[in-house]
């Protein structure tokens, strides 16, 4: 349907005072309101179709104020009612503002114009719980009635003007070009033959003699009752939120609540808090973060502890949170413990334990822009991994927590395993000062670790990227100990450089130890295999290396790799491993060693194949050659190589 020109439609020649347009409204209101039910789409319905045009009717007095037009009196007396077309009447001025309005509202609306008149929305009459429609008819005005539907606007109009107004054609075309019709010509000719204009005063067609039915009762039922559950989720949330900083209130960057829980309000209790006795370590049968007292300058900060639980709890958008893999980010299912709470370089930070990981809460020393949160998995702490935890990283720069029967602390260089550590001053809290921290990735000039000394034995920690930082040890499988031998620190000064592969995977300790020596072809010196194991606090991911050293090389290389595999480990001590070696004299080999396990080891593939007794093989290869390793064990099993 061509929607009318509204911005270039001609205006009607007179226009009436408001009293006049009201008068003519409320005298021929029915005529009115039956012109704009015709004219309106059908495809609105029946009951909306009614109420639109009593709401275009009524919408078509003219904006002004009431006595506001000179020519709405003449001589003090209103003008004289009853006539429909003389020109002291109002009707045509309202019949054509109706008109123009019902063929708005056939217009589709879309969002490139500003909505026409006729299509805004209706705000009265509103009608609640009832549907409303003219009294039904016989068959003539049922065919009238779909025949209608088959015109265009503009063309319903026309056939309107005709048979229910009486106008001639010549009327009806400047009827329809003052609507602002593009084509009346066209709307005249489509509105047909006048055979059955009689049947417009049907009540078929009489907007204002209505019957009444109910609305769908089902669906109105249901819409009332979500909406009164709407209304109480509404009043509850915003409760809530008006409740004072002893409730749900002021939680610095927490989300805010959606429900009150006895058990989780508990949580968030900073007087429900556990604390230990500083001397509780001495005398527990547990050794690990459980027997950690509350430390630090802020540990007494009720407001500080709130906003750390709460965080925890529900994190906002704004709160930076991390996780080591298989550590669940949830709230705590009770009152956590207090580790630590107290100004840490440039941060103020809470360290949480709640039997199954450590939860570290850091917030600028002024506001809370920024705050992070970062969870460890510490289930299965011992007194050897529970020996100290990261407080804070900057610059480089590492500072430690440690626990409470850490006596002594010193910094190591691993790459320097005949220098002599640095001792470091704790504070009485256990606090380090600042260290620096592993070398970073991609370098590999230093790596530093700390010893603490303490409950009888000095254990070898360092910085992984994680809360907790992981043992490092030495030794075959079940019988790793403490790095602390010359020899154990020679093997681990070849190796730390290949510590950044299990950077940020949750790993609890990292066991390395020579499993074969080797002499190479050609009397080109002794090789050493070294294997080292990553495991990690979930114990589904730990991950192995087997490691090859040749003579005079500063670093050992990387030879093999798998992850959640249980060689190298307590399980399955043995392990298998080979490269491609090349020779002084430029002559390339296959080399092979395996743990103490294997009695025999074969290679194939790749234009290479050979054998040896024990667990050592030397086999000459070209470059770039694949090749599969096997063995067998001294039992008769067959092992493969470490992949």
């Amino acid at each position: 349907m061509t929607a009318p020109d509204t911005a270039t439609r001609p205006q009607p020649p007179l226009t009436p005072g408001l009293e006049q347009a009201e008068a003519a409204i409320v005298e021929h209101y029915p005529r009115l309101v039956r012109l704009a039910y015709l004219v309106l789409p059908p495809s609105l319905g029946r009951n909306r179709r009614v109420l639109t045009a009593h709401s275009l009717t009524q919408r078509a007095l003219p904006r002004g104020r009431r006595g506001s037009d000179a020519s709405a009196v003449r001589g003090g007396v209103p003008a004289q009612r009853g006539g429909l077309e003389g020109p002291e009447s109002g009707y045509p001025y309202v019949r054509l503002r109706v008109l123009r309005s019902a063929l708005e509202a056939g217009v589709p609306f879309t969002f490139r114009a500003l909505p026409l008149r006729g299509q805004l929305p209706r705000v009265l009459p509103q009608v609640w719980g009832l549907r409303l429609f003219p009294r039904s008819g016989g068959a003539e005005e049922l065919a009238l009635d779909q025949w209608l539907t088959t015109l265009s606007g503009p063309g319903r109009a026309a056939c309107v003007l005709r048979a229910l107004e009486g106008l001639t054609e010549p009327d009806v075309l400047r009827v329809l070009a003052d609507a602002g019709v593009a084509n009346p010509t066209g709307a005249v000719a489509e509105s047909g033959d006048p055979v059955h204009d009689a049947l417009f005063a049907s009540p078929e067609f009489d907007p204002c003699v209505l019957q009444a039915r109910p609305t769908d009762l089902l669906r109105r039922r249901r819409f009332t009752r979500a909406g009164i559950a709407a209304a109480a989720a509404l009043a509850v949330c915003g409760a809530l939120l008006a409740l004072p900083g002893g409730g749900w209130g002021s939680d610095g960057p927490a989300a805010p609540p959606y429900a009150k829980n006895a058990v989780a309000e508990q949580a968030l209790d900073p007087g429900q808090l556990v604390r230990v006795s500083p001397t509780l370590w001495r005398t527990s049968s547990r050794t690990d973060f459980s027997a950690w007292p509350a430390r630090g300058d802020r540990s007494g900060d009720t407001a500080l502890l709130r906003r750390a639980l709460a965080v925890w709890a529900r994190p906002g958008r704004a709160v930076v949170v991390s996780a080591t893999p298989g550590t669940p980010s949830g709230p705590p299912m009770g009152p956590p413990q207090l580790l630590f709470a107290g100004a840490v370089d440039q941060a103020v930070v809470v360290l949480l334990y709640d039997g199954l990981r450590v939860v570290r809460y850091a917030e600028p020393r002024s506001g809370t822009a920024g705050a992070a949160l970062d969870f460890a998995r510490t289930d299965g702490a011992s007194a050897d991994t529970a020996t100290a935890l990261v407080l804070s990283r900057v610059d480089g720069n590492v500072r430690y927590l440690t626990a409470p029967w850490v006596l002594g602390a010193s910094l190591r260089d691993l790459l320097k395993p005949g220098e002599s550590p640095s001792v470091l001053k704790l504070t009485p809290d256990g606090t380090t000062p600042p260290v620096p921290g592993p070398a970073p990735a991609g370098s590999c000039t230093s790596w530093n670790a700390l010893a603490l000394t303490g409950d009888g034995a000095t254990r070898l920690v360092t910085d992984l990227g994680e809360l907790t930082p992981a043992r490092l040890t030495s030794g075959a499988p079940g019988a790793e100990r403490d790095v602390t031998e010359p020899a154990e620190l020679g093997e681990w000064s070849r190796t730390a450089c290949l510590l950044p592969s299990v950077r940020s995977h949750g790993v609890r300790s990292v066991n390395a130890w020579t499993y074969a020596k080797q002499p190479l072809p050609e009397g080109d010196g002794t090789a050493t295999w070294l294997c080292s194991r990553a495991e990690t606090w979930q114990g589904t991911a730990d991950r192995v290396q087997a490691q090859f050293l040749a003579p005079g090389a500063p670093l050992a290389a990387q030879a093999a790799k798998a992850e959640g595999s249980p060689a190298c480990g307590p399980r399955e001590p043995r392990v298998l491993a080979g490269v491609l070696w090349k020779s002084k004299a430029g002559q390339w080999y296959v080399v092979a060693a395996g743990s103490a396990q294997f009695s025999s080891l074969s290679a194939s593939g790749g234009g290479v194949n050979g054998s040896a007794n024990g667990n050592r093989l030397a086999v000459k290869a070209a470059q770039g050659a694949q090749v599969d390793l096997s063995g067998r064990l001294t039992d008769g099993t067959k092992a493969e190589a470490l992949r």
